[in-house]
């Protein structure tokens, strides 16, 4: 790293190149550094841009933010320009109604994360091979420039590791976090032995809960790689359009992503389908990383007992047992995931905010939701399915 470093803002995804990308880690399986994170891949990010589904037409103009050093490409991360707080699972909705009440403007916003993903993944990228900190601290501090320069109210990078917050609160951003449930691989050989180490009772419950989701003749399928054909992901996005609509009002993903991503990142991506009669009737989509399973959405088309809970929850234990991955993030909120053996865990956030007042009282509200979110997850953990003394709360 030279003293010729420099900040700029890309629109375009597609204007980075591949290559650069995935020098940065967690972007590519070539990568040591860090485990492969799917979302932060050159194919996902750009899948979402060019399919229609992240664009200045949806609230989602591209800001990404990229330090590079006489010309190469060192240090980034992924941003937009939102025009709302739609499809980012960390809610500011009541932080812009004051703001707007009291005469501000809360809107547009800088937001950096991975639209429509609530999966904790590197934000502040860095080149393989060079000290992370440094360069982490001239992203950090280059985002409060753009908020400046930009004259926009607010920066909010979102679903941040543990280990890049301590940068953010040193350059003077405000700490959020919340709750999600990820499923911890303990080492167990297939689900028969993690069901062992559940209390009886609840063991109980969840063998009968799996046989029941699979009566009237139901099967499972597990689709990747080739598997992934367009005729697969027409069955996919009716069950996504289906279920979604009836949840989100208006579905965020086009029907060109799942095309794009089975094109270029077809061994990334697992479906778990459910078929009865000969017919696929739902299925849920999880995205391989390199360590991580993450489960993303869901839809159906024929409603059955507990059979979200077995293709969402069950299967994905399944899946990430028999590849020896470490975890299962089921994405956001869901207590129920608890009864599954998903833990508590807490997710992190970072957030700029340029007016003195506004930053003030949304300091303030944060300390006591930081609170809130603790305590929770204590009670939570207490009322785990595990027996006494076989797990202990993720954090």
């Amino acid at each position: 790293m030279t003293d010729e470093l420099s900040i700029r803002v890309e629109r375009s995804f597609t204007a980075i190149s591949s290559e650069s990308w995935s020098r940065l880690s967690g972007t590519s399986k070539e990568g040591k550094a860090l485990a492969y994170n799917p979302f932060l891949s050159h194919a996902f990010l750009s899948a979402l841009e060019e399919s229609g589904s992240a664009t200045a037409q949806t609230g989602w103009l591209g800001h990404h933010l990229l330090l590079e050093d006489r010309g190469e490409l060192i240090g980034a991360l992924p941003g937009y320009l939102k025009s709302h707080s739609q499809g980012e699972y960390v809610f500011d909705h009541g932080w812009a109604d004051a703001f707007e009440r009291a005469g501000g403007r809360y809107y547009p916003k800088l937001q950096c994360s991975i639209p429509f993903t609530p999966a904790t993944g590197p934000r502040l990228l860095v080149a393989e091979g060079l000290e992370r900190r440094p360069i982490q601290n001239a992203v950090a501090e280059g985002l409060k420039e753009v908020v400046r320069r930009l004259g926009v109210s607010s920066a909010h990078v979102t679903f941040v590791p543990e280990d890049e917050i301590g940068v953010f609160e040193t350059d003077g951003y405000l700490h959020r976090t919340d709750q999600q449930f990820h499923f911890i691989n303990e080492g167990y050989a297939n689900h028969e032995e993690f069901l062992e180490t559940l209390a009886s009772r609840k063991r109980k419950a969840l063998r009968k809960e799996r046989r029941t989701a699979l009566e009237n003749g139901i099967g499972i399928d597990w689709l990747t790689g080739s598997d992934l054909t367009e005729r697969i992901w027409d069955q996919f996005f009716a069950f996504y359009m289906d279920t979604g609509g009836r949840k989100w009002g208006r579905p965020y993903l086009t029907r060109k992503f799942y095309s794009l991503i089975g094109e270029r990142m077809p061994e990334d991506v697992l479906l778990v389908m459910a078929k009865r009669n000969g017919r696929y009737i739902a299925g849920a989509i999880n995205f391989i990383g390199g360590d991580t399973l993450y489960g993303r959405h869901w839809g159906c088309v024929e409603d059955h007992p507990f059979l979200h809970f077995e293709v969402c929850y069950h299967q994905a234990i399944d899946f990430a047992l028999a590849k020896g991955l470490k975890r299962v993030e089921a994405g956001a909120q869901g207590e129920h995931k608890l009864a599954r053996g998903y833990l508590p865990v807490t997710t992190h956030s970072a957030h700029y905010v340029a007016h003195a007042g506004l930053r003030r009282a949304i300091a303030d509200y944060l300390e006591r939701e930081r609170e809130d979110v603790e305590h929770m997850n204590e009670i939570l953990a207490e009322h785990s399915p595990f027996r006494k003394g076989e797990r202990q709360q993720e954090d």
